[in-house]
């Protein structure tokens, strides 16, 4: 593990420029271009501002597994949760509609862009609210969508995975999906596990940024499991073989 920092100024400064424009050219392409798009080139344009994204952060995205599914066949993928740029990651490999606490849509420019790309806000507090989502959820998979869940209700370093939450599994059992489990893990330059992405606590968003502004590099590593498919089981059953299946991803490439 390491959260070392060694970019001079000027870097931080270029990195901020180029992704400040970034982040422009993404507002201006969800307002302005999306209502005339179709699914597919929305899908498109999803994928290449989340991998330019991540290059102009010096990001280098590595993927382990294979998600071994056609992409107009709907899915559910559920990762462990680390980072702001974990919706990111899972973006430069399959476009995903995104369960996510309702505060985010409060984050400036980054909840507008999360709720323009079709993400989908929880209120875990409201019962009744969950088992919208949850058909919202079965919805998207239905029409052959792939929707991205963090099933621990919250983010970790990434040194271990939390109990994770069945309310949001519920989707799969009713829609017969294959769910798609994955591992997210964060290194540095020597394949180190790096804490620097990670957003936990009180951190504010403006500090999780300049803290991966300030790294020399970084390499995000996404891991798939095989697909478990439903076949008559309960969502518990479901729960259970998912936090198995991550758990073994992120014991077999620990440090």
């Amino acid at each position: 593990m390491t959260i070392s920092k060694s970019n001079s100024t000027p870097i931080r400064l270029y990195r901020f420029c180029r992704l400040f424009f970034h982040f422009f050219t993404g507002l201006a392409t969800t307002g302005l271009l999306f209502p005339f798009y179709s699914q597919q080139r929305r899908d498109q344009a999803i994928v290449r501002w989340a991998r330019k994204l991540l290059a102009i952060l010096h990001v280098r995205v590595e993927v382990r597994g294979n998600i071994a599914l056609p992409d107009t066949t709907g899915c559910i993928i559920a990762a462990n949760h680390i980072s702001w740029l974990d919706i990111f990651l899972i973006h430069t490999i399959r476009p995903a509609r995104f369960v996510a606490k309702s505060e985010i849509r409060d984050w400036p420019v980054v909840g507008w862009l999360c709720a323009k790309t079709g993400t989908l806000f929880i209120e875990r507090a409201r019962r009744h609210h969950t088992a919208k989502i949850n058909e919202t959820m079965r919805d998207v998979v239905q029409e052959g969508g792939t929707v991205g869940l963090f099933p621990e209700g919250s983010t970790s370093l990434g040194d271990q995975l939390k109990k994770l939450h069945s309310s949001l599994f519920q989707a799969a059992v009713q829609s017969d999906v294959p769910l798609i489990p994955a591992a997210i893990r964060y290194t540095d330059m020597q394949n180190r596990r790096s804490e620097i992405p990670a957003y936990v606590d009180d951190m504010s968003l403006a500090k999780s940024l300049s803290q991966i502004l300030a790294a020399p590099a970084l390499c995000a590593t996404l891991y798939f499991a095989a697909p478990i498919f439903p076949n008559g089981k309960n969502r518990r059953e479901l729960t259970q073989e998912t936090e198995d299946a991550i758990t073994s991803l992120l014991h077999s490439r620990s440090d």
